[in-house]
């Protein structure tokens, strides 16, 4: 088959699946989100990122490749979590040109807040729906799928 031509049955099976199953779980992660904590999908990911990070906090250039979003998006994206006292920005003394971002106690208290429901919707929706082997594989494809698009 070629690049450009149609997908086959198999091929397209798996694509609806996986558009299917994604776009459902990323609705349901969604709406807890907003009501555990008023926050979208895209500002938790930078939370959890800062929080996982030593010391919470990381150059806005590696919290983008961590959040794995653009770094206009993360832009966007800190300056609303630093609107709303979650995150905090600082020079970096050693690089003129470097910004940090930081998490704040308000911002961890936020992750605290939502964690246990995003916890349990992804355990519910995706881990208990899979075999351990379904999960060591479904890790092992998509993470080849994701290095596959970094590389571009």
């Amino acid at each position: 088959m070629t690049e450009t031509g149609p997908l086959t049955p198999r091929e397209l099976r798996a694509w609806q699946a996986f558009l299917e199953a994604s776009h459902l779980l990323e609705e349901q992660i969604q709406r807890q989100l907003k009501s555990d904590g008023d926050l979208s999908h895209a500002e938790f990911e930078v939370l959890v990122t800062l929080h996982l990070a030593e010391g919470h906090r990381l150059r806005m250039s590696d919290l983008a490749r961590g959040a794995a979003v653009s770094k206009s998006r993360l832009t966007y994206q800190v300056k609303q979590l630093e609107r709303a006292g979650l995150v905090r920005r600082t020079a970096c003394d050693s690089d003129r040109r470097a910004v940090w971002a930081e998490l704040t106690d308000a911002g961890a208290a936020a992750v605290d807040r939502v964690r246990p429901g995003h916890r349990r919707l992804v355990r519910e929706n995706l881990i208990n729906v899979l075999s351990p082997a379904d999960l060591d594989q479904l890790g092992d494809i998509l993470a080849r799928v994701a290095a596959r698009l970094r590389e571009r």
